[in-house]
């Protein structure tokens, strides 16, 4: 008997769940569904995030890479071209007989080339001087920058004013 009361027990548990589940079950079709579309779009967000970060990371330094040189050379085009123009003013006013916009003799203007290149060995930083190519290359520069007489050339102007540079360095 304490066997079937358990059964019977048992099985009125069993068919009187569905009826006290039934009024919740009734509740919740009645609800709105809530979506939380919110979180998903902070999900989405976070995702994208991690997905485009790098590759803007990637495309900046990647820009980078490619217009760096091109800055430089122009920056460094622009640090030569400045400093070329400061030690040529700087020799005009230098030598004697020299003055801007004056056409200057082979041996006036060959002293002017060597006072602007002895000025930048000895003011200007190395790198702008090899960016100039160095100091025979600076002496080109200034000889294109002077108004010389009509006899003068790199042979009879530019070479002597190289060679009192070299002098003039040899006895330091």
């Amino acid at each position: 008997m304490p066997r079937t009361l358990t059964l019977a027990a048992t099985a009125l548990a069993g068919l009187s769940a569905p009826l006290v589940l039934l009024p919740t079950a009734a509740l919740a079709a009645d609800a709105a569904v809530i979506l939380p579309w919110g979180d998903w779009l902070i999900a989405l967000a976070q995702t994208l995030q991690a997905v485009l970060t790098p590759m803007l990371i990637g495309l900046v330094t990647g820009l980078i890479a490619r217009f760096a040189p091109l800055l430089s050379y122009v920056v460094s085009r622009g640090m030569v071209e400045g400093m070329v123009a400061r030690v040529t003013d700087y020799a005009l006013n230098a030598v004697a007989g020299a003055a801007k916009g004056r056409v200057l003799t082979v041996p006036v203007g060959s002293a002017v080339i060597a006072a602007a290149v002895q000025r930048a060995a000895d003011q200007v930083p190395g790198f702008v001087i090899r960016a100039a190519g160095g100091l025979p290359g600076l002496a080109e520069r200034v000889f294109r920058r002077l108004d010389l007489e009509e006899g003068a050339t790199a042979a009879n102007t530019l070479a002597p004013a190289l060679d009192a540079v070299d002098r003039g360095r040899a006895r330091r």
